[in-house]
């Protein structure tokens, strides 16, 4: 019989006269088992704490398609100083390329959350500001072009993403191809 389950004599605290060579601090099973998932919960929660400590955060996918809708919304506006009989249209494509814009940073900041107190935690997806209107203006081409590659961009990611955000990227996508074949044929 192991040590541990051995019965005393009644009336005493000392083991049986058998018991020479069994240590006086012997473990019985309970106190085993605490000591054991003790050390296991001490192991897990140091692995947990360094993983989550070195885990670099890392900008949302849908950050390059924010950048590219507002740099297409200032060169809409832009060329319309090169063509001003298309000033109407480009007007709509920079109002529609900043909504696009303004809905991708909605998702961005809804898929990072905010902490108990409404506060946002720290994102490696920092606010994006319009950059500045390029010099010389450019042509309506040029700007046909950079819609058709947001439009190819934003199929591509709908393609891999999921849910919400894949309607959001295949919306826009379908947007900038209606750009460039209906307002700027």
């Amino acid at each position: 019989m192991p040590t541990s389950h051995r019965v005393h004599p009644p009336g005493s605290s000392a083991p049986p006269a058998g018991g020479a060579g069994v240590p006086a601090a012997a473990l019985d099973r309970r106190a085993l088992l605490r000591v054991a998932g003790g050390g296991a919960f001490a192991i897990m929660s140091l692995t947990a704490a360094a993983c989550a400590k070195d885990k670099p955060l890392e900008p949302d996918a849908l950050l390059p398609h924010e950048v590219s809708a507002r740099t297409d919304a200032v060169w809409a506006k832009a060329a319309a100083a090169t063509a001003p009989d298309r000033a109407a249209a480009l007007s709509v494509i920079a109002t529609q390329r900043t909504a696009h814009a303004d809905a991708l940073r909605a998702e961005i900041d809804r898929a990072i959350g905010l902490y108990g107190d409404g506060t946002k935690p720290k994102s490696a997806s920092p606010p994006v500001t319009p950059p500045a209107a390029p010099s010389p203006p450019p042509t309506v081409d040029a700007l046909r072009t950079r819609l058709a590659t947001a439009q190819k961009s934003a199929a591509d990611a709908a393609q891999t993403s999921s849910a919400y955000r894949a309607g959001l990227l295949a919306s826009i996508s379908a947007s900038c191809a209606a750009h460039v074949e209906v307002l700027l044929p």
